[in-house]
Order: structure tokens, then C-alpha cells, then sequence
């Protein structure tokens, strides 16, 4: 175990605080990197580090797509702006719903290893997508699962499905629709056990870029927190989902724009694959490219060049 010597928090020097969106998954990842915190680290134990809550307007804003209201930014701006103050030390996120491009003066500190990559059907009706009935209503708030879904089932109905785990499964038992997708890697953090759960292989649906990865955010200059972090920081995943966000960001990806990416490491090799759509499963295009895993942003800017081509 390290020894953490330096100053933790400027607020309080005997904590560290975690700043965090209030879901169960949030809170689950948050108590996650607490305890990888104290796993690593022998000055740090259940008193002090604190996890602060946060309400986020990604949040609070329930009834619309996120491309209708301003994209994935909605998740983290009230947190990092906590960050900015020095109220928080470090912020705990799904990285999938990240940015890009981070605001000055922040950065990625850490990537937690991966959770399974994979999204999940869920149904009382069907074991797979191919399964419904035709006219089947599937609720989903994702464009990339919508499109990668009607690109398969044209006759499908999709309607919005906004709201945390607990929330989608709630409008599923009441019948809301007929089927919905939600992630592997947030189903397993919860520890939920449902029948309707059937992974979907990543060849018949690709996953959302950084699918199962928990990322902490810092400030660019706090060299404490990175000291902290070393130990929690997973290679493997990090060099996959560098791939991955650097394609996004060559394809000017948001929430309102279906794109999946996966990138995988076999030997020194990675391998990315992409794959961009229309809204309504159209003008479908998928490429991969692989090359030497220590240099994961030349691959994803190759392969975001080609998809970005052959769209235009």
C-alpha cells in the first residue's frame, strides 16, 4: 500500500472528497473508487473520504432526448464546476457519457477497468430484438441503439425512454413499451438479477464508445490527486477508450449522432472498430483498423477519417 504524505483536500486537510451524480449506479461507482482509494492507500479509510451528491440538469430533465437539450455536457457541468471551486477533489463518471472535449483546466486522472462492454435486451415478450413482434414498441433514449436497432427491425416503433436504471426497468414492468436496451456493465455494478436480461453480442449491437469504463476527473494542476489516483489506473482500459474517444472526436460525435466504437488489445495489437448511422438505421457504415497499442489516437483518428468519408 502508498502513503499518501500531501495535503488531501484545501477545504479539509483530513479528506478527500468525491463529487458525484445521486443515482444508485453513480453512487455504486463512487463507493467503488472509495474503496479502490483505501485498498491503495493506508491514510485513507472510511472517515475520510466523503462523497458529495450533485444534482446535474442531465439529471433533473427527464422528459426529452439529450440531443434535444444540449448532449452529454449535461451529466458533468454542475461537478466540474465544483472541481473549479475546490469544493470537490476528484469527479467519478461513466466516461461514455463524456465529452470529448473537456473544459480548461480539467483532465481524465484515472480509468477504472472495465466492466463488460456489452448492451443488454430486455423484454418480457422476447429474448432478442429479432424476436418482437412486428410494430414492437422498444423504448430507448440512446440514437445509437435506436439506429443500430431499426437498421435490423425497420418496423419497429422506438419511443423515449429517459431515467435511470431503476426508472426504465419501472416503465418496462408498466408496459411503456414492449422492450428496452440498457448496459451489461450498469446492470452487474447494481448486482441486478433480472430474467429479462439477455447480453446482446458486440457484433450485432456495437456498444457506445467507453461502454463500461468509470473515469475520475481532476484538476489539470493537482498533482496530489494524480499521486492518488497512479495505483487505480487500469493500462489496458486506458489505451481502449483513447482509441475510442479519439474516433468520436474525429467524427464530431454527440448525443445527436449514432456512433458505436470498440477497440480491443490482443498481444500489442489494438483493434478498433466503428460504426455510424443515420437516425433511422440508414446510411450505414462500419470499418476497423488496427494497429500498436501504445499509440491508441492514431488508430482512432485513422479510423474516424474513413467513417467520416465515406459518410460525406
Amino acid at each position: 500500500m502508498q502513503y499518501v504524505q500531501e495535503t488531501l483536500n484545501t477545504n479539509d486537510t483530513n479528506s478527500l472528497i468525491i463529487g458525484t451524480r445521486g443515482s444508485k449506479l453513480a453512487l455504486a461507482q463512487a463507493n467503488e473508487v472509495k474503496g479502490l482509494l483505501i485498498a491503495a492507500h493506508d491514510n485513507l479509510n472510511e472517515d475520510n473520504i466523503k462523497i458529495n451528491v450533485m444534482s446535474t440538469r442531465g439529471d433533473r430533465v427527464q422528459d426529452r432526448n439529450l440531443s434535444e437539450i444540449g448532449g452529454k455536457g449535461l451529466f458533468t457541468e454542475e461537478i466540474e464546476e465544483a472541481l473549479y471551486k475546490g469544493e470537490i477533489d476528484i469527479a467519478v463518471h461513466s466516461l461514455k457519457d463524456m465529452p470529448t472535449r473537456l473544459p480548461d483546466g480539467l483532465e481524465l486522472g484515472c480509468y477504472l477497468k472495465r466492466e463488460d462492454v456489452r448492451d443488454a435486451f430486455l423484454s418480457s415478450k422476447a429474448s432478442s430484438l429479432n424476436e418482437l413482434p412486428k410494430g414492437a414498441i422498444v423504448g430507448t433514449s440512446s440514437l445509437r441503439r435506436k439506429a443500430q436497432a431499426l437498421a435490423v427491425r425497420p418496423d419497429l416503433e422506438i419511443v423515449n425512454f429517459r431515467g435511470n436504471v431503476q426508472t426504465r426497468l419501472k416503465k418496462l414492468d408498466d408496459n411503456v413499451a414492449d422492450a428496452t436496451f440498457l448496459a451489461m456493465a450498469g446492470l452487474n455494478r447494481l448486482s441486478i438479477d433480472d430474467p429479462r436480461v439477455n447480453a446482446i453480442d458486440t457484433t450485432d449491437l456495437l456498444p457506445a464508445v467507453a461502454q463500461g469504463a468509470i473515469t475520475i476527473e481532476i484538476a489539470c494542476e493537482n498533482d496530489v490527486m494524480k499521486s492518488i489516483l497512479k495505483p487505480l489506473n487500469h493500462p489496458e482500459t486506458e489505451l481502449r477508450v483513447r482509441a475510442e474517444r479519439t474516433m468520436l472526436d474525429i467524427l464530431d460525435g454527440s448525443c445527436r449522432t449514432p456512433i458505436a466504437g470498440l477497440a480491443t488489445i490482443e498481444g500489442d495489437t489494438l483493434t478498433l472498430k466503428g460504426r455510424i448511422l443515420d437516425e433511422n438505421g440508414g446510411n450505414d457504415r462500419f470499418d476497423q483498423v488496427s494497429g500498436n497499442k501504445n499509440n491508441p489516437e492514431a488508430i482512432g483518428e485513422k479510423l474516424g477519417h474513413i467513417l467520416k468519408c465515406a459518410s460525406s
